[in-house]
Protein backbone atom coordinates (compact mmCIF):
# COMPACT_ATOMS: atom_id res chain seq x y z
CA UNK A 1 0.00 0.00 0.00
CA UNK A 2 1.75 3.44 -1.11
CA UNK A 3 1.66 6.50 1.26
CA UNK A 4 2.01 8.37 -1.88
CA UNK A 5 3.69 9.58 -4.85
CA UNK A 6 7.05 9.62 -5.43
CA UNK A 7 8.51 12.78 -3.90
CA UNK A 8 11.14 15.20 -5.30
CA UNK A 9 14.43 14.08 -3.68
CA UNK A 10 16.19 17.56 -1.98
CA UNK A 11 18.51 17.49 -5.34
CA UNK A 12 15.15 17.76 -7.56
CA UNK A 13 15.33 14.04 -8.34
CA UNK A 14 12.52 12.03 -8.17
CA UNK A 15 12.46 9.05 -5.28
CA UNK A 16 11.26 6.24 -7.21
CA UNK A 17 9.44 3.53 -5.11
CA UNK A 18 11.35 0.24 -6.28
CA UNK A 19 14.82 1.77 -4.93
CA UNK A 20 14.57 0.33 -1.44
CA UNK A 21 15.86 2.14 1.27
CA UNK A 22 15.60 -1.16 3.88
CA UNK A 23 16.33 -4.46 3.48
CA UNK A 24 16.09 -7.56 5.54
CA UNK A 25 19.84 -9.44 6.15
CA UNK A 26 20.73 -13.01 6.13
CA UNK A 27 22.13 -12.09 9.16
CA UNK A 28 19.19 -11.44 10.62
CA UNK A 29 19.92 -7.66 10.82
CA UNK A 30 18.66 -5.09 8.05
CA UNK A 31 20.61 -2.91 5.66
CA UNK A 32 20.34 0.27 5.15
CA UNK A 33 20.18 1.51 1.28
CA UNK A 34 19.73 5.67 2.29
CA UNK A 35 21.99 7.86 0.14
CA UNK A 36 23.94 10.33 1.77
CA UNK A 37 21.61 13.53 0.56
CA UNK A 38 18.85 11.16 2.18
CA UNK A 39 20.59 10.80 5.73
CA UNK A 40 21.89 14.66 5.73
CA UNK A 41 18.11 15.51 5.35
CA UNK A 42 16.98 13.09 7.63
CA UNK A 43 19.83 14.33 10.34
CA UNK A 44 18.31 17.49 10.44
CA UNK A 45 15.28 15.78 11.97
CA UNK A 46 15.49 14.00 15.42
CA UNK A 47 16.78 17.50 17.13
CA UNK A 48 13.30 19.37 16.20
CA UNK A 49 11.32 16.09 17.10
CA UNK A 50 13.20 15.95 20.57
CA UNK A 51 13.09 19.65 21.14
CA UNK A 52 9.13 19.86 20.42
CA UNK A 53 8.62 16.62 22.99
CA UNK A 54 9.64 19.20 25.46
CA UNK A 55 7.04 21.40 24.56
CA UNK A 56 3.56 21.90 25.10
CA UNK A 57 3.33 22.56 20.78
CA UNK A 58 -0.02 21.81 19.43
CA UNK A 59 1.76 19.46 17.04
CA UNK A 60 2.11 17.14 19.64
CA UNK A 61 -1.86 16.28 20.02
CA UNK A 62 -1.51 13.21 17.33
CA UNK A 63 1.60 11.87 19.17
CA UNK A 64 0.01 12.06 22.32
CA UNK A 65 -4.13 11.50 21.61
CA UNK A 66 -6.20 11.66 24.49
CA UNK A 67 -6.87 8.81 26.88
CA UNK A 68 -10.62 9.79 27.93
CA UNK A 69 -11.86 12.25 25.29
CA UNK A 70 -15.24 12.46 26.72
CA UNK A 71 -13.80 12.63 30.11
CA UNK A 72 -11.84 16.00 30.88
CA UNK A 73 -10.98 14.75 34.46
CA UNK A 74 -10.43 10.87 33.98
CA UNK A 75 -8.06 12.25 31.03
CA UNK A 76 -5.85 14.54 33.04
CA UNK A 77 -5.13 11.72 35.06
CA UNK A 78 -4.68 9.24 32.61
CA UNK A 79 -2.32 12.16 30.98
CA UNK A 80 -0.66 12.48 34.31
CA UNK A 81 -0.12 8.82 34.61
CA UNK A 82 1.54 7.75 31.35
CA UNK A 83 2.92 10.87 29.47
CA UNK A 84 6.16 11.17 30.56
CA UNK A 85 6.52 6.96 29.92
CA UNK A 86 5.33 8.11 26.76
CA UNK A 87 7.71 10.82 26.14
CA UNK A 88 10.61 8.86 27.50
CA UNK A 89 9.75 5.76 25.19
CA UNK A 90 9.75 8.69 22.00
CA UNK A 91 13.08 10.03 22.98
CA UNK A 92 14.35 6.84 23.30
CA UNK A 93 13.87 6.30 19.79
CA UNK A 94 14.72 9.91 18.54
CA UNK A 95 17.99 9.07 20.22
CA UNK A 96 18.70 5.58 18.77
CA UNK A 97 17.81 6.86 14.91
CA UNK A 98 20.84 9.85 15.66
CA UNK A 99 23.15 6.61 16.60
CA UNK A 100 22.34 4.78 13.60
CA UNK A 101 21.52 7.52 11.16
CA UNK A 102 25.16 6.57 9.77
CA UNK A 103 24.85 2.55 10.03
CA UNK A 104 25.02 0.39 6.91
CA UNK A 105 23.00 -1.83 9.14
CA UNK A 106 20.87 -1.79 12.32
CA UNK A 107 18.97 -4.56 14.54
CA UNK A 108 15.35 -5.17 14.23
CA UNK A 109 15.32 -3.42 17.38
CA UNK A 110 16.88 -0.12 16.09
CA UNK A 111 14.87 -0.49 12.67
CA UNK A 112 11.33 -0.26 15.55
CA UNK A 113 13.20 2.88 16.63
CA UNK A 114 13.48 3.86 13.03
CA UNK A 115 9.85 3.07 12.58
CA UNK A 116 8.70 5.61 15.38
CA UNK A 117 11.25 8.35 15.50
CA UNK A 118 9.93 8.29 11.06
CA UNK A 119 6.14 8.22 12.03
CA UNK A 120 5.87 10.66 14.77
CA UNK A 121 8.06 13.06 12.90
CA UNK A 122 5.25 12.51 10.24
CA UNK A 123 2.84 12.86 11.65
CA UNK A 124 3.84 15.94 13.39
CA UNK A 125 4.61 17.66 9.99
CA UNK A 126 1.39 16.55 9.07
CA UNK A 127 -0.13 18.26 12.02
CA UNK A 128 1.78 21.59 10.85
CA UNK A 129 0.71 21.13 7.62
CA UNK A 130 -2.65 20.39 7.66
CA UNK A 131 -2.76 17.32 5.78
CA UNK A 132 -6.07 16.00 5.29
CA UNK A 133 -6.90 12.25 3.44
CA UNK A 134 -8.64 14.92 0.80
CA UNK A 135 -5.28 16.41 0.27
CA UNK A 136 -3.49 15.83 -3.42
CA UNK A 137 0.38 16.60 -3.94
CA UNK A 138 -0.53 17.28 -7.52
CA UNK A 139 -2.87 20.11 -6.37
CA UNK A 140 0.33 22.21 -5.13
CA UNK A 141 2.61 24.16 -6.93
CA UNK A 142 6.11 23.74 -7.38
CA UNK A 143 6.06 27.75 -6.06
CA UNK A 144 4.21 26.80 -2.77
CA UNK A 145 6.55 28.17 -0.37
CA UNK A 146 5.24 24.90 1.81
CA UNK A 147 6.33 22.19 -1.40
CA UNK A 148 9.52 21.42 0.44
CA UNK A 149 7.37 20.13 3.59
CA UNK A 150 5.17 18.32 1.62
CA UNK A 151 7.69 16.68 -0.16
CA UNK A 152 9.47 16.08 3.45
CA UNK A 153 5.94 14.74 4.36
CA UNK A 154 5.81 12.53 1.56
CA UNK A 155 9.16 11.08 1.82
CA UNK A 156 8.78 10.19 5.59
CA UNK A 157 5.74 8.17 4.65
CA UNK A 158 7.56 6.11 1.74
CA UNK A 159 10.31 5.78 4.19
CA UNK A 160 7.87 4.66 6.93
CA UNK A 161 6.59 2.21 4.69
CA UNK A 162 10.39 1.18 3.24
CA UNK A 163 10.86 0.12 6.96
CA UNK A 164 7.47 -1.84 7.29
CA UNK A 165 7.87 -3.71 4.37
CA UNK A 166 11.46 -4.60 5.61
CA UNK A 167 9.75 -5.54 9.11
CA UNK A 168 7.05 -7.81 7.49
CA UNK A 169 9.41 -10.11 5.43
CA UNK A 170 10.52 -11.28 8.49
CA UNK A 171 7.47 -11.97 10.02
CA UNK A 172 5.98 -15.78 9.67
CA UNK A 173 2.67 -15.92 7.66
CA UNK A 174 1.17 -18.28 10.24
CA UNK A 175 1.69 -15.81 13.12
CA UNK A 176 4.56 -18.22 14.44
CA UNK A 177 7.17 -15.38 14.81
CA UNK A 178 10.21 -15.39 12.74
CA UNK A 179 12.63 -13.25 11.93
CA UNK A 180 14.18 -11.66 8.34
CA UNK A 181 15.79 -14.16 6.13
Amino acid sequence: MACGPPCSGTDGSIVRRNQRRVLPSRRGDFELRIPHDERAVLRTLPAHLRDLLHSEDPALARLFPPGYADDPIRNAEYEQLVRDDLVAGKLSSVQIMEATLDAERVTEEELLAWLGAVNDLRLVLGTRLDVTEEFEIEQLSENDPEAPAYALYYYLGWLEEQVVEALAEGLDPAGAGGGPG
